[in-house]
Formats: structure tokens, C-alpha cells, sequence
């Protein structure tokens, strides 16, 4: 060890554990991040100021650090989740989750901070103390998340299959599947459908088979789809589908007034990472069925 790294250590009362930092691994989910919470309250670490909760998956190994790997444990992150819950209320808590959902890549370490903010201090509403730099990043980051939201829930685009499965592909910046599928579940009660997040390898999928005359069926989780239906998913369209696609195409194609066109305010509205899985944009610049009738 260097002689200015052992005189650190002993002109400024500095234990050697503390120059480097304590990191707490915890699984990439919402119950592994509570758990990890709790494991740091167990063992008195939330006043190291090194501390930092990383989720394993984004987690690179370093000689300098130490790191401690959290396991899921539910009743544990129960108990969390209820203290939360008395803390922050309702719309604390829709924070705190969409905070999550945007993975990035310090947010496990940024709502450690939030929340001992609110066990240190149980009667204020910290989450309207944007002085305080990790509410102002939670509250910009559930603002992207919700904006995110907003944009799938319109840009979705399902294609029909030859199974009568309504099948859409979206590549979300964040992970926002899990907040949108209410939205269409109630508005999509009398068909199958599903959304698959292609970045993330995962889908929702809604069985109209399992619903009531009085409540919607609930969504079920879908993985690993085949990757050939992932890339060319025109190989399962049903005739109609084909035919629908046509139809909306021309129409698209049709509506469009030259002079009026403004390719800068149209990205503007309908950004352009988002044309991927849009019908409308799949299109060959002089297919038959797309010349102008008027």
C-alpha cells in the first residue's frame, strides 16, 4: 500500500474500507431493488457515502470496489414496500417505480437516496423538494418516462396474424410495457393481441378467451419468440392484414398535400426512432396501390 494512501488513512480518521466504494448488487427487478434496500438498512450501511445499489445485469467488475450480491426476498421487500407506501403515498410510489422502469444506469442508486431522504425526514414531502438533486433527477427521469409512455400508447401499430393474434413490435426507450398494458387491455377486451419489446426480449399478451362479461382477462407475460417472426413478421400476416396495410398506406400516401409538407415539424411530432414498426412508413415509393386516384 503507498505511504500518501496509509497517511490518508491516518490524518483524516479514515477507515481503509472507505476508500473505496461499498456496492450492493441487487436483481434487475422492481422486488430485487426493494430487497437490496432493506439489506443495506440491516446492516447500517446507508450512511456510507460510497454506497452505491447497482442492478447485476449493468454491474462491471472493478479491483477497486467491493460488491455484495442481494437475492430476491420477498417478504422482506414486502415489508419495504409497506413503509414506502406510509411514507410517500400513492404518487410517491408511481415515482419511485417509473424511476425504475427508465433502468438508467444509476437510478437504483438514485431512489436509495430518495427514500432514506424520506425516512430521514418523515414529515416532509420531499418529492416537492426539487433543491434536493436526486428528487430534481428522479422527477426530470418519471417526466421522460411518462412522455415515453404517452408516445407507445399512440405509435403502436398491431398487425394481424394468421393465428387472429393482433401482433405489434415496439423497441421503447425505456421499460414501459408494464404501464401501458392497461391501457390497452380496456380498450382491446373483445381480441388477441399482443405487444412484444423487441430490445428487452419480452411481451404482453392479452387471451380474450380468459375474460367475463364483467372483467377484462389478465395480461400475460410472453418470451422468446422466434426470431425469424421477430424479423420478417409479414411471414404470419393474415390476407386481411395484407389488404388493411394497402388500404392504410394509400390513404397515408393520399392525404398528403405536397406544398404543405414539412419534414422537420412531422420528426418533430412523430419522432423518427419510432418509424420502424409504423405501416405507414414501410412502404415502396412507387408501389402500384399508392398513386394518387384524384
Amino acid at each position: 500500500m503507498s505511504q500518501s494512501r496509509l497517511e490518508l488513512a491516518r490524518n483524516q480518521n479514515y477507515q481503509l474500507g472507505q476508500l473505496t466504494p461499498s456496492i450492493v448488487l441487487y436483481e434487475p427487478s422492481f422486488e430485487g431493488w426493494l430487497s437490496a434496500v432493506f439489506y443495506v438498512y440491516a446492516n447500517k450501511l446507508q450512511d456510507d457515502e460510497s454506497l452505491q445499489l447497482i442492478a447485476q445485469d449493468c454491474y462491471v467488475p472493478s479491483l477497486i470496489s467491493q460488491a455484495t450480491s442481494v437475492a430476491i426476498d420477498e417478504d422482506k421487500a414486502e415489508r419495504v414496500l409497506s413503509k414506502l407506501n406510509n411514507l410517500l403515498g400513492r404518487s410517491g410510489m408511481r415515482n419511485l417505480l417509473w424511476g425504475f422502469l427508465s433502468e438508467k444506469d444509476s437510478i437504483g442508486s438514485t431512489l436509495f437516496q430518495v427514500v432514506k431522504y424520506a425516512i430521514d425526514y418523515p414529515s416532509r414531502s420531499i418529492m416537492e423538494d426539487l433543491g434536493n438533486l436526486n428528487v430534481l433527477y428522479l422527477v426530470q427521469t418519471v417526466k421522460s418516462v411518462g412522455r415515453e409512455k404517452h408516445r407507445m400508447e399512440a405509435f403502436v401499430r398491431f398487425e394481424h396474424t394468421t393465428d387472429d393474434i393482433y401482433f405489434a413490435r415496439v423497441e421503447p426507450d425505456f421499460n414501459v410495457l408494464p404501464l401501458i398494458g392497461e391501457h390497452f387491455r380496456q380498450r382491446y377486451q373483445d381480441q388477441h393481441w399482443a405487444i412484444y419489446d423487441v430490445a428487452r426480449g419480452y411481451g404482453i399478451y392479452y387471451d380474450k378467451s380468459k375474460s367475463t362479461p364483467m372483467r377484462p382477462a389478465a395480461l400475460q407475460t410472453i418470451t422468446d419468440l422466434d426470431d425469424a417472426v421477430l424479423r420478417n413478421p409479414a411471414s404470419i400476416h393474415s390476407k386481411d392484414e395484407q389488404r388493411y396495410q394497402k388500404f392504410w398506406q394509400g390513404y397515408f400516401t393520399n392525404v398528403n398535400i405536397k406544398e404543405r409538407k414539412n419534414p422537420r415539424l412531422h420528426k418533430q411530432y412523430l419522432p423518427q426512432r419510432y418509424w420502424k414498426y409504423l405501416s405507414e412508413k414501410q412502404v415502396l415509393p412507387n408501389a402500384e396501390h399508392l398513386q394518387k386516384r384524384r
